[in-house]
């Protein structure tokens, strides 16, 4: 799993009205938790970009004021109208300990229903996993090989190795819908 740096300064004042004046000057109020003590920090809003908008998962190495800590990103809140970071939550990572962590989902393999012009619907971009940090996967790889036209892959499809999958077992990972020139052709043959 890749990591990323983050430099931070510790808070003393933790109010609404010393939080505004964090986001004015460029940084993003922060708390790491699931430690032995939660640690209140800012950091520049710059470093986020690698962090929080790609697919990609990250163990992050925070380094508040020389302390370095392992953690992950457990929750991101931005403003609704213009799209700015307001709050990063972060959970600490302790070895043995297991985290749940969002893991986006990788295909593999060439659909016969895609093959036979279908199109291939992804349902559930990322997954809700549990594991420990050395099993963290980077990303959950399901099969395509033997999705037909109009077929579906649900979670239960999915080999977990070294982790537990909490999404819904049920719930369809990708479909493969089949085009209304198809859907013309097939009723014909019948």
């Amino acid at each position: 799993m890749k990591s990323l740096e983050i430099v931070g300064f510790k808070r003393a004042n933790l109010g609404k009205k010393d939080s505004k004046a964090v986001r004015l000057e460029s940084y993003v109020p922060c708390v790491l938790y699931g430690g032995t003590e939660q640690v209140h920090f800012t950091a520049p809003a710059i470093l986020f970009r690698e962090l929080l908008y790609t697919p990609e998962v990250h163990i992050v190495d925070l380094n508040v004021e020389g302390t370095h800590y392992r953690a992950i990103v457990q929750d991101a809140q931005f403003h609704p109208v213009n799209e700015m970071l307001l709050h990063v939550d972060f959970l600490e990572l302790a070895d043995g300990k297991e985290v749940k962590m969002d893991v986006p989902v990788k295909y593999v393999g060439v659909s016969p229903g895609v093959l036979a012009g279908g199109k291939l619907v992804s349902k559930l971009r990322k997954l809700k996993v549990k594991a420990t940090p050395e099993n963290l996967p980077d990303f959950v790889e399901v099969d395509i090989s033997d999705l037909a036209l109009g077929k579906s892959i649900k979670v239960s499809k999915v080999e977990a190795k070294g982790y537990t999958i909490l999404t819904s077992t049920q719930a369809p990972i990708a479909t493969v819908a089949i085009p209304r020139a198809l859907k013309g052709t097939m009723q014909g043959e019948k």
